[in-house]
């Protein structure tokens, strides 16, 4: 268990990333007995998750505090076990791992605004349904006419602020066009933070995370909890300003070649009420 030369700063997001989850887990839900003493944090105690996770309470510290960077698989998934940490919450863990082992590189590029010629043809094909393209940090770089009437509001702001986080908080449709709003707001921040926990130190991101953090309680509450998600499909429900309330399946399709750009696609079952309510979109 020698620490190894990992960056410093990839050490420290991975004890964020390690402090974050440990107070998001309750002494019941680990099994621990009740009582205890008192608490000054909700959440496990350091020394608690060591023992639990059968590492010393001075490695499990340094490991927290970025001064132990290459722990080995099976420490991290008895971790991950006592911090319930399932899916891509675990796959997080192992990355950041990797990330302060300096095992894992990934080239830190800008976030890329440049839509290739064949994706705007793409975006065009699958009209009526709507359509966008996002960015790695989820800023909207185009979009077929059903797509842009059904983000209202979004096209009022200029391309560089064209975010979908930033317009789920900070826009007023954003902040109604969801139902429920609390979920598509933490799996829109879960996003955010998994795409963070590869470059942490990022212009683009870290300008949009800290406009956020100061205009948001909210997304600062949120980004607090260090939860972190992929881009799947799924389904959404709106209550769209202009056509009223639909529920729409849509899939997340990566984009090869585009720096972490990605095709968001919505449909609706044939012939029901919420076709109908999308096709009114562009009607």
């Amino acid at each position: 268990m020698s620490s190894s030369g990992g960056g410093s700063g990839s050490g420290t997001e991975l004890g964020r990333y390690l402090r974050a989850r440990r107070g998001l887990v309750s002494p019941q839900e680990a099994g621990l007995p009740a009582g205890g003493g008192i608490r000054r944090t909700p959440g496990l105690r350091r020394e608690e998750l060591a023992t639990m996770s059968g590492v010393s309470v001075d490695y499990y510290t340094r490991l927290e505090r970025g001064r132990e960077t290459n722990p080995s698989p099976a420490v991290l998934d008895a971790i991950a076990r006592v911090l319930r940490l399932t899916g891509d919450a675990h796959e997080r863990l192992h990355e950041l791992a990797e990330l302060a082992s300096g095992r894992l590189t990934e080239p830190r590029s800008a976030d890329d605004r440049t839509v290739r010629p064949s994706v705007l043809r793409m975006l065009d094909a699958v009209s009526p349904m709507p359509g966008y393209v996002a960015s790695r940090y989820s800023y909207v770089l185009a979009a077929n006419p059903a797509g842009r009437a059904l983000l209202p509001g979004l096209w009022d702001w200029p391309p560089e602020q064209r975010n979908i986080p930033r317009y789920l908080f900070l826009h007023p449709v954003g902040r109604t066009l969801y139902q429920p709003w609390e979920e598509t707001v933490a799996k829109s921040v879960a996003h955010l933070r998994a795409v963070s926990g590869v470059d942490p130190d990022a212009a683009e991101l870290t300008a949009l995370v800290g406009e956020l953090l100061i205009k948001s309680p909210e997304f600062a509450r949120i980004w607090e909890r260090y939860d972190v998600s992929e881009r799947e499909g799924g389904t959404k429900t709106f209550a769209h300003p202009q056509v009223g309330g639909m529920t729409l399946t849509y899939e997340v399709m990566p984009l090869a070649r585009s720096g972490g750009q990605r095709l968001v696609v919505y449909q609706a079952e044939p012939g029901s009420a919420d076709e109908a309510a999308m096709l009114k979109l562009t009607g």
